[in-house]
């Protein structure tokens, strides 16, 4: 029992230490672990096996709106950054640098990719020439490289993995409706497959991706009231391709400029699903994207019949496509149940002697602790209809408690009130003025612009008394 209770109390109470809580899970559920290369993770099974979920379902709905998946090199040459100043000038601080190769010094100096842009379009330049080259519609799974100074577990690290999506298309038209598109997809798998609720927008000038001419953001509440931005999407315009003198002939044989958009979503997001759902007890995974549904925990296995029933349980949920894993280690009971929880698996399957002969097992659920007790010959049946249940459960805690965590306010002093009473968003009329963005931010101890909402102004700026152009999601973030 003393080692049970310890590996309970290795995490920091949430509402104590909510950082502390964070990086603790992160440790005990084994997700991933800083390496020797400074800032850099290494992703453990448990940790890039929810990232191998969320690849393998965004990938699913990205090549249903006709994504093809291609792989560009790591290194981009100094002198095809400087094609695009805005590009570059965004990125400068974060590049790292190659400049020797083999022991002697290069020619030419090699960024670490911090995003693909570039290359994707030096590619381009020399396929496309006619309209029926496009569009192309292509994406790629990697790492990139940016020197952070600072770093934590999933939400900011120097390498992280992503995907970063690239496109190009003979008119404005096209690549705006693309844009959106990938924005609307991401919306879609962050709250339907992760559970997790947003405000979602366009984002403000100053905040939109160093060379875009429209960026916008999906943006997720986590516990501790910050933001977390999850995905964005970027319409570029033809400020890229022009830059790279990408053309293309018309049915009329005339020439005219490309159209490009790009969109991301990385692992920072496994830092939103902990963050939103985790408990006291660890992780707490939404069905749809857990590596591990269901784990078979047999109770008094050293009894005759009890592995044999648990073995048969666990080949007759694999046959019905359920992520099961049996636990038949030496552990005591009440031991697996603390490391099931720890690591967020939705449900576990009790079976005992006293199960067997009732012919029942008892489910329960990670989320709520609650216990079902179900036949052995609705096991399956019963089970997926949990699952789903928990999925639709989770989802609903979380948008309850992101529409409990969104205020408005109409001038400066109710925001700062707000600010510093309360966690979460404000809503508030914006001029669309930076210097009144920037201001707004400074004297409401960092509440900055997060997204534009949908919904109309409906008076002036909060801060400058102006006419209001704009209502924004205001907040702090991650």
């Amino acid at each position: 029992m003393a080692d049970e209770k310890k590996f309970v109390e290795k995490i920091t109470p949430r509402e104590e230490d909510f950082a502390a809580w964070y990086t603790d899970v992160v440790k005990e559920a084994k997700l991933c672990d800083y390496s020797n290369v400074k800032g850099c993770l290494n992703y453990l099974p448990n940790g890039y096996a929810i990232w191998e979920n969320i690849q393998q379902d965004l990938d699913r709905r990205f090549k249903e709106t006709g994504v093809e998946n291609v792989y560009l090199p790591v290194l981009i040459p100094e002198s095809l950054l400087q094609k695009e100043k805005d590009h570059i000038e965004g990125f400068a601080p974060e590049v790292a640098w190659v400049t020797q190769g083999g022991g002697e010094d290069l020619e030419e100096k090699f960024c670490i990719r911090p995003t693909s842009e570039t290359l994707f379009c030096d590619h381009w330049q020399k396929v496309v020439k006619s309209y029926r080259d496009l569009p192309l519609i292509w994406n790629q799974w990697c790492s990139v490289l940016r020197w952070e100074k600072t770093t934590r577990p999933f939400l900011r690290s120097r390498e992280f993995l992503w995907q970063e999506g690239h496109t190009l298309h003979a008119t404005a038209e096209e690549a705006e409706e693309r844009t959106k598109m990938m924005f609307q997809v991401y919306q879609d798998f962050v709250q339907d497959d992760l559970a997790i609720p947003l405000v979602s927008g366009k984002k403000t000038e100053s905040e939109k991706f160093a060379g875009a001419e429209d960026t916008y953001t999906i943006e997720a509440l986590m516990h501790d009231g910050k933001a977390l931005q999850s995905g964005t999407s970027h319409f570029f315009g033809n400020s890229f391709p022009d830059s790279f003198d990408i053309k293309y002939l018309d049915k009329e044989n005339k020439l005219h400029s490309a159209y490009e958009t790009s969109w991301g979503l990385s692992t920072r997001i496994i830092g939103a699903i902990i963050m939103v759902h985790g408990d006291d007890s660890g992780l707490v995974l939404p069905p749809r994207i857990a590596p591990t549904q269901t784990m078979i925990i047999p109770i008094a296995q050293h009894k005759e019949g009890v592995l044999e029933k648990a073995n048969e349980l666990y080949e007759r949920l694999k046959k019905k496509n359920i992520r099961v894993k049996l636990d038949d280690t030496d552990k005591t009971p009440g031991y697996k149940f603390a490391e099931q929880e720890m690591l967020g698996i939705p449900t576990r399957v009790e079976i005992g002697p006293k199960d067997i002969e009732n012919n029942q097992a008892v489910i329960v659920r990670r989320d709520t602790r609650e216990k079902v007790v179900v036949s052995l010959d609705e096991l399956e049946e019963k089970l997926e209809e949990l699952l789903e249940i928990i999925q639709k459960d989770l989802f609903k805690k979380a948008k309850e408690f992101l529409d409990a965590h969104i205020f408005e306010a109409t001038t400066l002093e109710e925001m700062q009130k707000i600010a510093k009473e309360e966690i979460g968003f404000i809503k508030a009329d914006w001029c669309g003025d930076a210097v009144c963005e920037e201001n707004i931010k400074a004297e409401t101890d960092g509440f900055g612009s997060r997204c534009i909402a949908e919904e109309k102004p409906t008076g002036n700026c909060v801060y400058c008394g102006k006419p209001a152009t704009h209502k924004v999601y205001w907040g702090k973030s991650y």
